[in-house]
C-alpha cells in the first residue's frame, strides 16, 4: 500500500503555493470543489491530455494555449462539474474562467491553465465559480496557502487525497518534483483517466519539459487501469519555475535533465499506483508484469489486456487463483507469440509452465490473492522486452457507486 502523502505547504519546490476552497460548485455538502496552483513567478508548462473525441472544454482550451505558448503561473480546477459535451458555451465559461482569475491574480489570461472534473453534460455556475475565484485571489494576498485543500477540492469519487514528493541534486542544488493526482473511476490509458499537476523549482526548457512529460507519462499513467473508461477531462499538467536557483534561470545540463526525469517517473509512478489503489471498490492492487516479449509494445498490450479483463478483475476480487483467465486474455490481445512457451506466476508461485497447468497448492495461492497487493508474472520466453500495469479488482462496491452517480 502507498505510505502517507505529503501534503504540507513545506513540502511543496520553492516557489510554489496552493489554495483550496468551496464555492458552491459540488453538489456535496461543505466538500470544497475550486482549487488554484499558484507560481510566484510565471513557470514553463507541459501537458498530456486525453485522446477522448468528446474531450472537454477546458482540455481543448489547454491544448490551444500549450501550443501557443509554454509559459503558465497558474492552474484552477473545480469539481463538481466536469464541463463536457457543453458546446460552445462550455467553451466560453473556461474562457471566462482564465480571465476572471488573470484579472483578480494581476497577470495574463493566456498564463493560465484550466481543468474540470465532474459531472459530464452540465454548464459550470459562473455565479458561483466568480465568487470563488473572488475569494481565491483573496487568499493569494493573504499569504495563506493550504496545499491539503487544494488536493482535495480536485477530489470526486476518490476515498483519499493522493500526492508524492522527491528531490534530487545537480551539484549542491537540491530540487524538488511533487505532485498530486486525483481519480478512482474512470481510469484507463490515453492517458489515464485524471487530473494531475506536478510541479518543480527545477530550471527546465518548455522543450525538454514536455519530452520529458510525454515520455514519462507512457510507463507510469498510461500503465495504469480500474476500468477501462477513458474520460473527457484526462489532463496532467507539468510546471516548472526555476526557483531553485538564485538569479538567472539556466536549464540543467544533460545529466541535470536524466536525473530530473528519474524524479519525474517516480513521482508520476507514485501518483499513478495510488490512483489504482483507490479504484472505485477496490480491495487490492495488482501489478501486471509482461517478460520475454519480442517487443515492450507487445509486452504492454499483453499487460494491457490482462489488466482490463473483467474475468481477470472479478477472478482477482474472489483471490480465485483461475490462471485460465490470465491466458485467455494474451490469447485474444492481437499479439503473436508461442503459447507452449508461456509460464505464469501468481505472487512466487509457479501456477502455469509452458501453456499447461503447473503443480501448485490453490489454497497457497487462494492466500496469496487476498493481500492488498499481487504481483502478476507472464514470461512469453519469446524476446528480452518487458512492461508492467496496474491495476484492481472488481467489486460489488464499484457497481453501486457508477450505479448511482448522478442519482
Amino acid at each position: 500500500m502507498v505510505s502517507a502523502v505529503p501534503l504540507k505547504n513545506s513540502d511543496l519546490p520553492k516557489g510554489f503555493r496552493l489554495f483550496g476552497l468551496r464555492c458552491g460548485i459540488s453538489s456535496k455538502p461543505g466538500k470544497k470543489d475550486l482549487a488554484l496552483f499558484w507560481s510566484d513567478r510565471p513557470a514553463r508548462a507541459a501537458g498530456v491530455f486525453t485522446k477522448n473525441l468528446f474531450s472537454a472544454a477546458p482540455v481543448q482550451y489547454c491544448q490551444k494555449k500549450l501550443k501557443v505558448s509554454a509559459a503558465a503561473q497558474a492552474v484552477i480546477i473545480n469539481s463538481g462539474c466536469a464541463n463536457a459535451c457543453t458546446g460552445k458555451p462550455g467553451m466560453a465559461d473556461t474562457v471566462w474562467t482564465a480571465k476572471e482569475l488573470a484579472a483578480a491574480l494581476g497577470i495574463k489570461a493566456t498564463d493560465v491553465l484550466v481543468a474540470s472534473t465532474g459531472v459530464i453534460g452540465r454548464h459550470l455556475p459562473r455565479p458561483a465559480l466568480g465568487r470563488g475565484i473572488k475569494q481565491m485571489a483573496g487568499l493569494v494576498r493573504k499569504g495563506t496557502p493550504s496545499t491539503e485543500d487544494a488536493v482535495r477540492a480536485i477530489m470526486t469519487t476518490d476515498t483519499r487525497p493522493k500526492a508524492a514528493r522527491t528531490t534530487f541534486a545537480v551539484g549542491s542544488t537540491v530540487y524538488t518534483v511533487w505532485g498530486c493526482a486525483k481519480g478512482a473511476g474512470m481510469i484507463h490509458p490515453n492517458m489515464a483517466t485524471m487530473l494531475s499537476v506536478v510541479l518543480t523549482d527545477a530550471p527546465i526548457s518548455a522543450q525538454p519539459l514536455q519530452q520529458s512529460l510525454s515520455d514519462v507519462v507512457k510507463r507510469t499513467f498510461n500503465c495504469v487501469s480500474v476500468d477501462g473508461d477513458t474520460s473527457t477531462n484526462d489532463s496532467l499538467f507539468l510546471l516548472s519555475n526555476g526557483e531553485g536557483i538564485r538569479g538567472d534561470i539556466r536549464p540543467l545540463s544533460s545529466k541535470g535533465l536524466n536525473d530530473f526525469r528519474s524524479a519525474l517517473e517516480e513521482v508520476c509512478l507514485s501518483l499513478s499506483t495510488q490512483i489504482a489503489v483507490d479504484g472505485e471498490g477496490a480491495t487490492r492492487l495488482a501489478w501486471i508484469f509482461v517478460q520475454g516479449a519480442r517487443t515492450e509494445k507487445d509486452a504492454h498490450q499483453l499487460a494491457a489486456t490482462v489488466a482490463t479483463s473483467a474475468l481477470f478483475k472479478t477472478a482477482l476480487h474472489g483471490a480465485d487463483p483461475n490462471w485460465g483467465r490470465i491466458l485467455a486474455a494474451i490469447g485474444r490481445a492481437g499479439v503473436s507469440f508461442d503459447p507452449n512457451k508461456v509460464d505464469v506466476s501468481i505472487g512466487d508461485v509457479l501456477v502455469c509452465r509452458k501453456g499447461g497447468k503447473a503443480h501448485y497448492s490453490e489454497k497457497v495461492v487462494h492466500s496469496i490473492l487476498k493481500k492488498d497487493h499481487v504481483t502478476i508474472v507472464i514470461d512469453l520466453h519469446q524476446g528480452k522486452a518487458w512492461s508492467r500495469y496496474a491495476t484492481c479488482d472488481y467489486s460489488k462496491e464499484y457497481i453501486t457507486i457508477n450505479a448511482d452517480y448522478t442519482t
